[in-house]
């Protein structure tokens, strides 16, 4: 009879070892999927900032075409009689968590695009949508540059990602 009671208190440590196993290859597969809803989402937000840029450029008052100062400006627009709004918002991050995003200053000055703070390693690398294909190769979030430059020679004016 004493055999048998460590018999079962081996069986119940190795099972209690299973599910402590299957646990943690859970949380692993779980974090992977976080962190590619986090990447889906980076780029939504970035193609975001980058069409309110390209409509605060190409909306500018007369001739000479400016970008924005600084990303309030996309909210809230006092160039014109009534106030026009290219963003609703200024979005968090979503892999720093942060309403902070780093800066692509224009030539002229402003701001002519926008990119995480996070270094981390990106999962994706290639298959980018169609208008994000210059992210193809990147290897983290910060390489991941939302950027409005607009097309010269009599071509429509459409928002262009770049990498720096």
């Amino acid at each position: 009879m004493v055999g048998q009671r460590g018999f079962t208190y081996l069986g119940l440590l190795f099972a209690i070892a299973l599910a402590g196993v299957a646990l943690a290859a859970t949380g692993t597969v779980w974090s992977f999927e976080r962190q590619r809803q986090r990447e889906v989402e980076l780029l939504f937000i970035g193609q975001q900032f980058r069409d309110a840029i390209a409509s605060y450029y190409e909306h500018s008052p007369g001739l000479v075409k400016r970008y924005p100062a600084k990303l309030e400006d996309l909210l809230k627009d006092n160039r014109f009689l009534t106030v026009q709004r290219h963003l609703r918002r200024i979005y968090r991050d979503p892999m720093t968590g942060l309403r902070q995003w780093q800066i692509v200053p224009a030539p002229e000055g402003g701001v002519m695009g926008v990119f995480s703070g996070s270094a981390a390693e990106a999962i994706k690398h290639a298959g980018f949508p169609p208008g994000l294909s210059d992210l193809e190769g990147t290897t983290n979030y910060a390489e991941w540059k939302f950027v409005y430059r607009p097309q010269t020679g009599g071509q429509p004016m459409t928002p262009q990602l770049g990498i720096e």
